[in-house]
């Protein structure tokens, strides 16, 4: 697909069962997880509905979306500014290896760099995930010595 036939948009009310069902697939896929439809759509629904919480981008060709992300934000206070987080990447399958990636990070570095107070794009990505990680280094993205430890409730 020809990256022109490719429009980037943020999300709205209209792509909230779309993003959830992408939601889910991709945590069926990457870590083999499944999780509550109502809990997902509620999540999606609740970025939506709070720009204070962050936004998704799609990906459309023509009228279907065919991938998303979604940007969250992270204060820093030793940069005096945000962090935005790339999460919830998927791409369908049968849109995979055409820029469909690259196109949506593309337009996450240009809206960071033209708001004036992010100072930085981060990912995190399954460790196994190495088709993943090999696509976010082929995009000038490095490795953090960071290890990510969580408690979850």
């Amino acid at each position: 697909m020809p990256p022109e036939a490719i429009k980037i948009r943020r999300a709205a009310t209209r792509d909230i069962q779309t993003l959830a069902e992408f939601n889910i697939a991709m945590a069926q896929e990457t870590e083999d997880r499944s999780l509550d439809p109502a809990t997902v759509q509620s999540g999606v629904s609740g970025v939506i509905e709070s720009s204070a919480r962050g936004f998704y981008l799609i990906a459309e060709a023509g009228e279907t979306c065919i991938g998303a992300l979604l940007i969250t934000f992270e204060w820093s206070d030793w940069r005096n500014g945000d962090l935005w987080w790339i999460q919830s990447v998927y791409v369908l399958p049968t849109h995979r290896q055409k820029g469909v990636f690259r196109q949506l990070y593309e337009a996450v570095v240009s809206q960071a760099t033209a708001h004036g107070d992010v100072r930085g794009i981060r990912l995190y990505v399954e460790k196994d995930n190495l088709k993943a990680q090999r696509v976010y280094e082929h995009l000038k993205m490095t490795r953090t010595p960071y290890q990510i430890y969580e408690q979850m409730f």
